[in-house]
């Protein structure tokens, strides 16, 4: 075994995530051992680490391996202990042949970093085989004539093994007119001689039988026997001579059976039986035997089967022919095996990544070996890729290549690669060979998730129940698995006033917004809040949208009339003076409603009159107006039922009554009503009646007398004090509120009425516009 191989250079550190740009280095010394065949698996041939001058760890960490030309095996690495074994037994005949000596070659690849060391197994021989001759038994004619010291070359035995354990000497069985010489041929093989003697008699001993035994070299010595049969002939003087003593000729590789190889030539001067000729190979190997044969009468070779370059590139043999006189010539005959290119090349993969991680700097793919096994330009090679791709091929020793990334790659614009290695021959025709691999590209969490929209409006009507769904927000992100998984969360509000937790809450996993309570148009009308985006990647990224909920008003406020107020059953009445014409302003009807937009536009109708057609109300400002001009014969009292409505689905209403008193002028005295004070004291008095006919029954008439005289005094007593409107204080009081778009008055006003005791006269009074404070606590509204 040669000296063990010097240590590596020192390890070059390349960081990646997964996999790091290998450095080639490739040793300048080979590791060579031997062994001898027929060992059998498992067979311990060497400590690869010690020869390397690894440690057992070192050599495992650096993920040895073991490559063989094509794809069989001889030999395995054991990684715990770094011994060298074989993986099945070798039979030298079987590898090698004829070839001596035998070498198998090797590589040692050792990943990271990248070292190739070349290596050679030889197997050495076992003499594991007898020489074995092609015929049982030699015929030999020889003339009587033939003078003592005349050679008789006898054919070769057989024998696989090779140096020494082939055949090495021959020997003969004792013979009196014969003895044996062993000789060698050019090539170094060894034959027999047979020599004469001492001359022969055929009339004293028509033929001899002898028996040629081979002996190997090899301990214990193996033998071969074959029997020589000498018949004696009589004279034939002239021995066959071919036209040329060595033949020379090319043929093609792959040319198909039966194919004419050559035809060889002699002639006999002799006549007769002595003259005829029959030709054959003398002292051929297997292999020539094997591959032609030659036709006994016409010395025409031809192909027995197809030739191939690639196992035996030329033959050698010799061509006998012989005479029907026993006596023979020979030529040689050289033929060359032309190699043709019928052998595309050969891709065997070394290593292969098909899982690479994006955004990694250059990285090593594959590393495989190429081969073709014809000759010259025929197993020249070119190895490409496509050009489109991001990949590089860079050679190595040994017809090795590697495929590495040309830079980063990005799986979110390209998760998946089909390469294909193309290796094209420089033969005729070009044969080329394809290997398709696939490269995926696993994610990085590079990209954060990115929402659908930057800012997102949700409408909601008011009164909403409970966990109501009010709409979704939606994001994506571009990475894979784990890293395009998103959660959703509310981020914290900037206004501490906003109790946003109580609002709304967000589904973690598909971002649907949900309202928490009921919400209320009048008490809020939209807010806003944040919601982030955040993958499960590492780290995690994340991202940010801006949500606006709208609350959208429904009609959950019916119409509040502001005046007139409606103040138990006493309500105010408004004046107008008997001359008025049409279109004269009675009074504003003022209303609010709480809703917003359509649910807050309101409507004014005439709902009921004392008298229709007299009065009417503008639909839009709530004015009540004369509708013509009024009368004496229209009736001093009139009452008006005003309906206010609001635009809303369903539409929300409310009415407010009206009391209108007819006036002749504002220079007469103004009574409540001019029946209203006779009928109330009728009442008051019917009542005293009553009491007084109920004390009668049970008083004396003198009771009777005396509580009639009061009565009398009670009604002159009212009729003395006079009339009012029931306002407080003598005032007609309307308390109104100015609201611009809703249809009230634009103005407000306190009318003050004063009766005089004399009934002769009166006076209506316009004091100056004032502006009441109209809210009080009754109301309980802010507006």
């Amino acid at each position: 075994m040669e000296s063990p191989l010097p240590k590596a250079p020192a390890k070059r550190q390349v960081t990646a995530i997964i996999f790091l740009l290998l450095l080639w280095e490739a040793g300048s010394a080979t590791i060579k051992y031997s062994l001898l065949e027929e060992r059998d698996s498992g067979f311990f041939v060497a400590n690869l680490a010690e020869d390397l001058g690894l440690s057992v760890g070192e050599l495992a960490a650096r993920g040895a391996r073991i490559l063989s030309k094509g794809n069989r095996q001889h030999l395995q690495l054991e990684q715990k202990s770094g011994d060298l074994l074989l993986k099945e037994r070798l039979d030298r005949e079987e590898l090698c042949s004829d070839t001596d000596p035998c070498i198998l070659h090797f590589q040692v690849l050792l990943k990271n970093p990248v070292q190739l060391i070349q290596g050679e197994l030889q197997v050495q021989d076992v003499n594991d085989h007898a020489p074995e001759f092609l015929e049982n038994e030699i015929l030999l004619k020889i003339p009587e004539s033939s003078h003592p010291g005349t050679p008789y070359p006898l054919n070769i035995a057989q024998d696989l093994d090779v140096g020494s354990n082939t055949v090495q000497n021959y020997v003969i069985s004792t013979d009196s007119h014969f003895y044996l010489f062993t000789r060698n041929h050019s090539d170094g093989r060894k034959y027999p001689e047979l020599v004469l003697d001492k001359a022969l008699d055929r009339e004293e001993q028509p033929e001899i039988r002898l028996t040629l035994t081979a002996i190997d070299g090899g301990s214990p010595p193996r033998t071969g026997t074959s029997q020589v049969l000498i018949m004696i002939l009589d004279i034939n003087d002239n021995a066959p001579e071919f036209a040329q003593r060595l033949y020379e000729v090319q043929v093609p590789e792959n040319s198909p059976i039966g194919s004419l190889v050559i035809t060889v030539s002699a002639r006999d001067l002799d006549a007769g039986t002595h003259g005829e000729l029959s030709y054959s190979f003398f002292q051929s190997s297997n292999q020539v035997i094997q591959a032609f044969e030659v036709n006994t009468i016409t010395g025409e070779i031809r192909l027995k089967k197809v030739l191939d370059f690639e196992e035996i590139q030329s033959y050698r043999m010799e061509i006998e022919a012989a005479d029907g006189g026993g006596l023979s010539g020979k030529c040689t005959v050289a033929i060359e095996v032309m190699d043709v290119n019928d052998n595309a090349p050969e891709l065997t993969m070394s290593l292969l990544i098909s899982d690479i991680p994006e955004n990694s700097p250059e990285t090593v793919v594959a590393i495989f070996r190429i081969s073709d096994p014809d000759s010259g330009d025929n197993g020249k090679m070119i190895c490409s890729i496509e050009d489109h791709l991001p990949f590089l091929l860079k050679p190595n020793v040994e017809n090795f290549y590697t495929l590495v990334t040309e830079g980063s790659l990005n799986r979110e614009t390209r998760a998946q690669y089909n390469i294909t290695i193309t290796v094209t021959d420089l033969g005729t025709p070009r044969l080329k060979t394809e290997h398709s691999i696939t490269v995926l590209i696993s994610d990085v969490n590079d990209n954060a998730p990115a929402f659908t929209q930057t800012s997102y409006a949700l409408f909601v009507n008011e009164n909403n129940s409970p966990a109501l769904h009010i709409g979704s927000v939606s994001a994506t992100d571009r990475d894979s698995g784990t890293n395009a998984q998103v959660t959703y969360s509310l981020l914290p509000h900037q206004d501490p006033h906003l109790p946003l937790a109580s609002l709304v809450s967000i589904n973690a996993d598909n971002g649907h917004l949900f309202a928490l309570r009921s919400l209320d148009y009048e008490a809020l009308q939209a807010f806003e809040f944040r919601v982030g985006a955040t993958d499960r990647g590492s780290p995690a990224l994340s991202s940010e949208a801006l949500v606006r909920v709208v609350v959208v008003d429904d009609n959950d406020n019916s119409p509040f009339v502001l005046y007139p107020l409606q103040n138990g059953s006493a309500p105010c009445t408004e004046l107008v003076p008997r001359a008025a014409e049409a279109g004269y302003l009675v009074t504003k009807v003022v209303a609010v409603d709480g809703d917003s937009g359509q649910n807050a536009w309101l409507s004014f109708q005439l709902l009921k009159a004392t008298e229709p057609g007299l009065f009417g109300v503008w639909a839009h400002n709530g004015e009540v107006r004369t509708a013509r001009r009024l009368s004496e014969r229209d009736a001093a009292k009139h009452r008006l039922v005003v309906l206010v409505k609001d635009n809303g689905e369903p539409p929300l209403s409310a009415t407010v009554t009206l009391h209108v008193l007819l006036v002749d002028g504002f220079s007469q005295p103004y009574l409540l009503l001019p029946e209203a004070a006779p009928d109330q004291a009728q009442a008051d008095s019917l009542t005293v009646y009553l009491v007084i006919a109920l004390a009668s029954v049970s008083s004396l008439f003198l009771f009777s007398l005396l509580l009639f005289v009061a009565v009398r005094l009670c009604r002159r007593n009212r009729a003395a004090s006079g009339g009012r409107c029931s306002v407080p204080e003598g005032h007609f009081s309307g308390h109104l509120m100015d609201l611009s778009s809703t249809g009230t008055l634009s103005q407000n006003y306190q009318h003050e009425v004063y009766l005089a005791e004399s009934s002769e006269t009166s006076q209506f009074k316009f004091l100056k516009p004032i502006f009441p404070n109209f809210l009080d606590e009754g109301i309980g509204r802010d507006m």
